[in-house]
């Protein structure tokens, strides 16, 4: 079967391997759709999670399929044919450590389902592309969670890639009005605008700063000038940015931090004690796995999925996501 690996350095390929042999533990999914994470296309730049592995790294873990084999010791938690989504955090893989699982092929072995906790069930009529968003979704939910968001507060989500989209469309299923969408890419704002941001920002067209304080307000805090803005979510990757948000918040601020920062930040920490700010990192999902299957349920996510490509051109798909201005989602379906 194919199967999408890193082998070096921009080194991405579809490989033939063998079919997975599962275990008495063990489930196969037949795997129906995989989105492409931003993870994946980090990883295939420097040649792994960390950098170069010893053998290809799989990579795929957005995704959604039906069983095709359940082991012996698996019980009642599965049975053939079951439309699930998979929890990669809790199979152990999807998460950079390097194994032979991945998502970008027709049958993916999750080790371990015994212990009921990587496979959730999917409602009938919910495509699997939709489904396959709930770990981005996740993703985004938790960090809004991290920034404890409540009514009342001005939000702005630095980035608009599918995790800023995620993050935009739980403020807005859980009635938080003032939300700011900011990124480079008009692509992606329209994007956000679909899935029901009040406002969006870019700051390649005018200054990021004194649009933020248009719409939120500004204030002056001893020395320095704030916007009104109190909560940021942070899902671009750039380190600048960081900092300047700790200078340009309001007092008490909380801010949410999801990107990967593979870089250090210099952080003012004098303007972090004087303004009482909160930095809260952002890696897990939400307790309950189904809260976003059952977002999914209730919500249209259908402008998230900006591509559609077999697993036969995952080359190319793979190219589209390198773009941060091709769209939000590039979504792989697997008959």
């Amino acid at each position: 079967m194919k199967l999408a690996r890193i082998h070096g350095p921009g080194d991405v390929r579809l490989d033939e391997v063998p079919e997975p042999d599962a275990g008495p533990d063990d489930v196969i999914l037949d795997v129906r759709a995989c989105g492409i994470c931003g993870s994946d296309v980090g990883y295939a730049k420097i040649g792994g999670a960390q950098g170069p592995t010893p053998r290809p790294m799989a990579i795929g873990h957005e995704l959604a399929g039906t069983v095709s084999f359940v082991g012996a010791n698996c019980g009642d938690l599965a049975k053939i044919g079951d439309r699930v989504a998979l929890h990669p955090g809790a199979a152990g893989f999807g998460l950079g450590n390097g194994g032979p699982e991945g998502g970008f092929a027709p049958k993916l072995l999750v080790r371990g389902a015994a212990q009921g906790k990587s496979l959730f069930s999917i409602p009938d009529d919910m495509p699997f592309e939709f489904a396959a968003l709930a770990e981005p979704l996740g993703v985004g939910m938790h960090a809004v969670d991290q920034a404890e968001v409540r009514a009342g507060d001005k939000v702005a989500v630095l980035g608009a890639g599918p995790i800023g989209l995620s993050a935009v469309t739980t403020l807005a299923d859980r009635g938080i009005e003032d939300v700011v969408s900011i990124d480079l890419s008009e692509t992606r704002l329209e994007v956000a605008r679909k899935l029901g941001v009040a406002h969006t920002i870019n700051p390649g067209k005018e200054d990021l700063w004194e649009a933020l304080g248009r719409i939120h307000g500004t204030d002056t805090l001893y020395w320095m000038d704030v916007v009104g803005t109190n909560v940021f979510i942070e899902a671009t990757g750039v380190g600048p940015l960081l900092s300047e948000v700790v200078g340009r918040c309001a007092p008490r601020s909380r801010i949410s931090v999801v990107a990967l920062h593979r870089k250090e930040v210099p952080i003012d920490f004098m303007t972090v004690l004087t303004k009482e700010v909160t930095i809260r990192g952002s890696i897990e999902y939400p307790e309950r796995y189904e809260e976003m299957i059952e977002l999914i349920a209730r919500r249209d996510l259908s402008p998230m999925i900006t591509h559609r490509f077999p697993l036969d051109e995952f080359l190319l798909a793979f190219e589209v996501a390198r773009s941060p201005d091709a769209g939000a989602k590039v979504m792989i379906d697997i008959a």
